[in-house]
C-alpha cells in the first residue's frame, strides 16, 4: 500500500491557506527553500501540479483544489479528535449533506430543513436538487446523508435504503387575482376549462390530481407541464396559469408569488418522505427534522 507522507500534506495545505510560501514559512517556523522541496516532493508522489504561480501568490490547479478539500478535512478532523480527547467543545460543525426532490415546493423544503439550522451544535448544511433517482443513487454511495421526496422509494430502484414518512398535507389551487376572481364561486367546477399549470407526466402529484379531475368530472385546459416545482410556481405568478401548492403554505405562497387562493381541494394531499440508509434515525439533524415535520405536517392530515 503506497502512504501520504503527511507532513508534505500538511505543508501545502498550510501554503494553500495563505497563499504564499513565505507566510506559511512564518507559520510553520521552517525555511522557505524546505518548504518549496518538501511541496515537489509531493506533487511527484501524486504525479501532479498543485500550484500555479499568479503575480507573487501560489494558486491551486484544479488537481490542487481537490486535494486541498481533502486536506482540509483530514487536519480538520485531527484537531477535532485533539479536543475530544481534551474534553473541549470542538465548535466544528456538524457537516449535513441533503438531496431535495425536484417535485418538493422550496418553501416546503426550507421549512423541513430550518429546525437543522437551529440545532444545539452548529451544522453546515450541503443542499442539493434535483431527480430524485439521481439523488437516491448519490444517496446509495453515501454522498449524501438523507433525501427528501414527495414519494417512498419505489422498490423497482435497485437501492438499499428505507422511507421515513415525514406528514401530509392537502393542497391549494392558487392564482393571479386576474385569474382567480371569477373561479372562486363554484369552486371546484369553476376550474373546468381554466388555465392550468400542471407538473409532468410521472410525478407523484400529477398522478394525484389528474385522478381527482378525472373522478370529478373536470378537464382544465393544460398550459405548461413543469418538472420542477420552483419553475411552476413562477409561470404561476407570471399569470400563465392557475397551480396548486400546499395548503400548509398558504400564507407563504400568497406573500412570496403575489397570488391569491382560489379554492382548497382537500381530497389531493402531497406526502413528504425522509429516505436514508438507516432503518432507524440517528443523525441529529435528521431527527430534528421529522420532528418538526410530524408537528408542522400533522394537523394536516385530520382536515
Amino acid at each position: 500500500m503506497e502512504w501520504l507522507n503527511y507532513h508534505h500534506l500538511l505543508y501545502f495545505w498550510t501554503v494553500a491557506r495563505e497563499g504564499t510560501i513565505s507566510r506559511a514559512s512564518e507559520e510553520l517556523r521552517l525555511a522557505q527553500p524546505t518548504i518549496s522541496g518538501q511541496i515537489r516532493v509531493l506533487e511527484d508522489q501524486l504525479g501532479e501540479k498543485l500550484f500555479q504561480r499568479s503575480g507573487r501568490n501560489l494558486v491551486l490547479t484544479d488537481m490542487g483544489r481537490l486535494v486541498f478539500r481533502y486536506a482540509d478535512d483530514i487536519f480538520g478532523l485531527g484537531r477535532e479528535l485533539m479536543d475530544t480527547l481534551k474534553d473541549r467543545p470542538t465548535g466544528r460543525p456538524l457537516r449535513f449533506q441533503v438531496g431535495v426532490a425536484d417535485e418538493v415546493t422550496k418553501i416546503i423544503a426550507y421549512r423541513l430543513l430550518e429546525p437543522a439550522i437551529h440545532l444545539d451544535h452548529p451544522v453546515n448544511i450541503v443542499c442539493r436538487d434535483g431527480a430524485a433517482d439521481r439523488l437516491l443513487t448519490e444517496l446509495a454511495t453515501h454522498t449524501l446523508d438523507l433525501v427528501i421526496a414527495d414519494a417512498p422509494i419505489s422498490p423497482a430502484l435497485k437501492v438499499k435504503a428505507f422511507s421515513h414518512p415525514l406528514g401530509e398535507t392537502p393542497v391549494t389551487v392558487f392564482g393571479t387575482a386576474k385569474l382567480a376572481a371569477p373561479r372562486r364561486k363554484g369552486f371546484p367546477r369553476s376550474i373546468d376549462g381554466a388555465p392550468f399549470l400542471v407538473p409532468t407526466v410521472g410525478k407523484t402529484l400529477r398522478r394525484t390530481l389528474d385522478q381527482y379531475f378525472e373522478q370529478q368530472g373536470l378537464r382544465p385546459r393544460i398550459v405548461a407541464e413543469l418538472d420542477d416545482s420552483a419553475l411552476l410556481t413562477t409561470f404561476g405568478q407570471a399569470g400563465a396559469g392557475l397551480f396548486v401548492a400546499p395548503t400548509a403554505l398558504e400564507k407563504e405562497v400568497m406573500r412570496q408569488f403575489g397570488v391569491t387562493v382560489v379554492g382548497r381541494l382537500d381530497e389531493v394531499r402531497e406526502r413528504y418522505f425522509a429516505i436514508s440508509v438507516e432503518r432507524r434515525l440517528k443523525h441529529p439533524a435528521v431527527i430534528a427534522i421529522s420532528a418538526a415535520a410530524n408537528e408542522f405536517l400533522g394537523a394536516m392530515k385530520k382536515r
